[in-house]
């Protein structure tokens, strides 16, 4: 099996899963270009089949990879961390969960709002990782089998719950909405945390990745491993075709065939993403698979300059994530100033927003690139948790 060699003391990469997360980070630096640089357009749902256009919408589909690929692929570094061994998984799955929360609350939401005070603190994705690995933490003291059920009954009945809504001054509210019902959560000083990811389906993602986690082993059989992944990828698409072909469960978006042609395509893969509906998941892992077979075999073929590149990013994720937000927010502040545009500025099309995010990823490969080499010699043990 072809890996990414650290150093001579460091555990080796494996290339297609560090190429797989890079490619998830660019296409997430393009959706975060869209929140920052396109605020002619702002909309409230850019898979609002009546106030997107196709561009658009089929950028921000783009984007829909990005979470689910990410999150399973950190329960898979989690099993690989640990191989499996489950105090060892569980007491680093606890303390990076926690740094990761905190890292949310306070260099995140910093980034999206240059607000220290903010009215509103944004739960994210990072957020959503870091309870994830919380509960993985627990969850990895049971058996492999009963990790990968509890991860699958999560991830395909948690809609289940869709009905279930508690009131704002109702008891247990704030933990409902952490868990599955996106909503505003009212803090003690007069501030909100806005839970953008409940994480009942983050949690099952996680687990379903850890899971996997042998499928990566070092005596894995690469053969079986691409087998595994095809049929889990098979599974998961034709399950997705199912459900929204009867249109009964798994999602909140209803669709309707119309006639026309771009529109029902768009309308069939218009799934909820707040929280991560069933059909999501099902759709984003699906292809996250068929990727990642995609790009071990492509290492394995030789194919791998372009391969080792995207790896270059997926190799320190946590570092490119805070950088493009810094750069994105800052650059749209100066770039604003320079033109004298107020407040922020805004360009004109979906092309521009490739372009901008494009321009962006440039100093971040390079910056990312550096931290990644600094990270792998380093012998601190903090340097594990960037």
């Amino acid at each position: 099996m072809n890996r990414l060699e650290a150093s001579s003391t460091s555990r080796p990469r494996i290339v297609a899963i560090d190429a797989l997360r890079g490619l998830v980070m660019l296409l997430m630096l393009v959706d975060h270009t869209r929140e920052f640089f396109y605020l002619d357009r702002q909309v409230s749902d850019p898979m609002d089949l009546d106030a997107t256009d196709p561009a658009l919408f089929f950028t921000r589909l783009a984007a829909h990879l990005c979470a689910p690929v990410f999150v399973a692929l950190t329960g898979v570094s989690a099993w690989l961390h640990a191989r499996g061994n489950a105090a060892k998984a569980s007491e680093f799955l606890a303390k990076r969960g926690l740094f990761l929360i905190v890292l949310e609350v306070t260099v995140v939401n910093f980034a999206w709002t240059f607000d220290p005070l903010p009215r509103t603190y944004f739960l994210q994705v990072i957020w959503a990782i870091g309870l994830s690995m919380l509960a993985l933490a627990a969850l990895v003291r049971l058996p492999r089998t009963g990790v990968l059920v509890i991860g699958a009954v999560l991830v395909l009945g948690h809609n289940l719950l869709d009905g279930i809504t508690v009131d704002p001054q109702a008891p247990g509210h704030a933990l409902w909405a952490i868990l599955h019902q996106r909503d505003l959560i009212q803090l003690p000083w007069g501030a909100a945390a806005r839970t953008s990811y409940p994480v009942l389906p983050w949690i099952g993602t996680m687990a379903l990745g850890y899971a996997a986690g042998p499928w990566f082993g070092r005596d894995a059989d690469p053969g079986a491993r691409g087998r595994a992944l095809l049929l889990f990828a098979a599974v998961g698409l034709a399950l997705f075709g199912v459900l929204r072909a009867v249109t009964g469960y798994g999602d909140t978006q209803a669709w309707d065939l119309t006639g026309e042609a771009m529109h029902d395509a768009m309308a069939f893969v218009n799934v909820t993403k707040y929280p991560a509906s069933a059909c999501f998941l099902l759709l984003t892992l699906g292809g996250g698979a068929l990727l990642l077979d995609f790009f071990e075999r492509a290492d394995r073929e030789g194919r791998s300059r372009p391969i080792r590149w995207l790896a270059v990013l997926g190799g320190a994720p946590l570092f490119f994530y805070i950088l493009h937000l810094y750069l994105l927010h800052a650059g749209n502040r100066i770039a604003g100033a320079v033109l004298g545009a107020p407040g922020l500025l805004s360009v004109p099309s979906v092309g521009w927003i490739w372009a901008v995010a494009a321009l962006v990823a440039v100093p971040c490969w390079f910056a990312t690139r550096r931290f990644g080499a600094i990270k792998r010699a380093s012998s601190a043990w903090w340097m594990r948790y960037l």
